[in-house]
């Protein structure tokens, strides 16, 4: 049994999956301190659809990257429920990514070698799923995007819309809570950009946390709530 937890290490008392309070991250490059996070708060409730706009360099990739468990703070606190992640271990923060985080890219980052099927599998495999449930719930999976027929394809016998849908698969067959999708649109063409919307926006309409960096207003103006970042702060946000 884990030992119970110390005031410090408890969550305030919150209805939100996500809370960041005073969080910092700082670079430093050549001789120069960059802080690309600057003092962020931020609560985002579950089931929430939100996105993330501003110029380029203004935090919203280094944001999503925290939010994310990628990237570690440099100071202040990210509570995912209630647990505190800033000052989790590297084995339980891996962990925690894996059930909780879904990610799609602007690159797609598949395995060239795989089929749409086997890409789709790596997370669970990487889980230690057996072979026969990964298989069915990976097809179940791209069947829900449309891409049954082609589960045995390798990523460049697929269109750029085909390989974010794989993407879009592999990042929620683990079923997370919160899908973080950076610039998700940004290789492909209005058509099928549109479809990746809707399929996120299908996710959300089922109970997903959506979070998504891009610089196309009318993308980020879909969302539900809309923050606008700059010089590594939130400076707008703006709900309904």
């Amino acid at each position: 049994m884990a030992p119970p937890r110390s005031a410090s290490d408890r969550a305030p008392v919150t209805t939100a999956l996500i809370r960041l309070e005073g969080l910092t991250r700082t670079f430093e490059v050549g001789d120069q301190l960059v802080r690309a996070l600057d003092g962020v708060d931020l609560a985002i409730g579950g089931g929430e659809y939100l996105s993330l706009m501003g110029p380029s360099g203004s935090g919203k990739s280094t944001l999503l990257n925290v939010l994310g468990l990628l990237d570690r703070p440099t100071s202040g606190e990210y509570w995912l429920g209630d647990v505190q992640t800033s000052t989790m271990p590297e084995d339980l923060l891996a962990d925690t990514r894996q059930k909780e985080i879904g990610f799609v890219f602007q690159v797609f980052h598949l395995i060239a070698r795989m089929s749409a099927l086997e890409n789709v599998e790596l997370p669970m495999m990487l889980a230690g799923l057996p072979v026969a449930e990964r298989r069915g719930r990976a097809l179940t999976a791209l069947e829900r995007m449309g891409l049954g027929p082609r589960a045995s394809h390798r990523p460049n016998q697929l269109s750029g819309g085909e390989r974010q849908r794989v993407a879009i698969a592999r990042a929620v067959v683990m079923e997370p809570r919160i899908l973080l999708a950076d610039e998700p649109t940004g290789n492909l063409d209005s058509a099928s950009g549109g479809e990746v919307v809707k399929i996120m926006e299908d996710l959300h309409e089922q109970g997903l946390t959506l979070v998504v960096v891009t610089h196309d207003p009318s993308i980020g103006g879909r969302a539900h709530r809309r923050l606008r970042m700059r010089d590594g702060r939130i400076v707008q946000d703006d709900q309904g």
